[in-house]
């Protein structure tokens, strides 16, 4: 079973431990969380970087720069045919280079065919092409689906970004939750932008209090006992993505206790390129109440 977080979803720094531990440093340490965030977005290996999704059938697939390519790329540095993708029926794939092309890994020529690793199959095996990165990403419920996700280190979205707005930060959005564990081993259904439904491995839900209520998040088992919460509120569709936000709240306690701070809900990959396969808040998790917390749209409503 896939992990969603296998794409790098988050493209968040880890929550910021120094919260937990001082009052005192709280505006300062939201702040260079906020810092960090824009930082890994800033990367030519983040999401403004994204510039092209191709999904792939089985055959022989040419790419290049030219119009008659079965994968048009654009970007500095790309001649008119570069090489071929390989697919198989088993949606192994290779690349065989055009001569002259440039095709690196690791900075080295590749000469050669190559296999190539995609995302969920391992450490992603990256292509570079001029000014272009790529590698190949799998998804579908049984990811049956293999694509060519295309980055351009000179991408305009990453020279025009002048960072995300967000919310002024208030630490009363910063909430002791507990985890209420589930009886038994579960998954929730989470669907994407693009269509799929995939099972995830669920701990069970995050129950917290809101304007005196009690609303409940199902979450995602996330790295060191953290949680990752997908979700919407209110605020979607006018100050924040319509789709929802992001949450990686800090570690559960052995009592099940963990705090979620919407001071650092994070928007979706898709509000910054239309390249991106964003999962949604599954079913239970749109809360009727709006969290003015967190980041906000960069360009207004989507």
């Amino acid at each position: 079973m896939t992990r969603l977080s296998a794409e790098g979803w988050h493209s968040s720094p880890p929550y910021p431990a120094a919260v937990e531990a001082s009052k005192d440093d709280y505006f300062a340490e939201v702040a260079q969380w906020h810092a960090e965030r824009e930082k890994r977005l800033r990367s030519p290996d983040g999401w403004l970087a994204l510039v092209g999704l191709h999904w792939l059938t089985p055959g022989e697939h040419e790419f290049g720069q030219h119009p008659s390519n079965a994968i048009r790329l654009t970007g500095r540095g790309i001649p008119p045919l570069a090489g071929h993708l390989l697919v198989i029926d088993d949606l192994q794939a290779r690349v065989r280079p055009h001569r002259d092309a440039n095709l690196t890994l690791d900075g080295v020529p590749i000469t050669d065919e190559l296999p190539l690793t995609a995302d969920t199959d391992g450490v992603p095996t990256v292509v570079g092409l001029g000014s272009l990165r790529m590698h190949l990403i799998r998804r579908g419920v049984h990811n049956e689906r293999l694509g060519l996700r295309v980055r351009d280190a000179e991408a305009p979205a990453l020279a025009a970004f002048r960072g995300v707005p967000c919310f002024p930060v208030d630490p009363a959005w910063r909430l002791e939750a507990r985890l209420e564990r589930a009886p038994e081993p579960r998954t929730i259904a989470v669907p994407d932008i693009v269509g799929d439904v995939i099972e995830m491995p669920s701990p069970g839900d995050v129950v917290l209090l809101l304007n005196g209520g009690e609303q409940r998040l199902h979450a995602v088992e996330e790295e060191n006992d953290t949680l990752w919460l997908i979700f919407g509120d209110a605020t979607n569709g006018d100050q924040t993505y319509a789709a929802g936000r992001f949450l990686v709240t800090g570690p559960v306690a052995a009592d099940g206790s963990v705090v979620v701070d919407f001071n650092l809900a994070y928007n979706m990959p898709c509000v910054f390129s239309a390249y991106a396969t964003c999962p949604l808040p599954p079913e239970g998790n749109r809360l009727s109440l709006p969290i003015t917390a967190g980041e906000r749209l960069p360009d207004g409503p989507r």
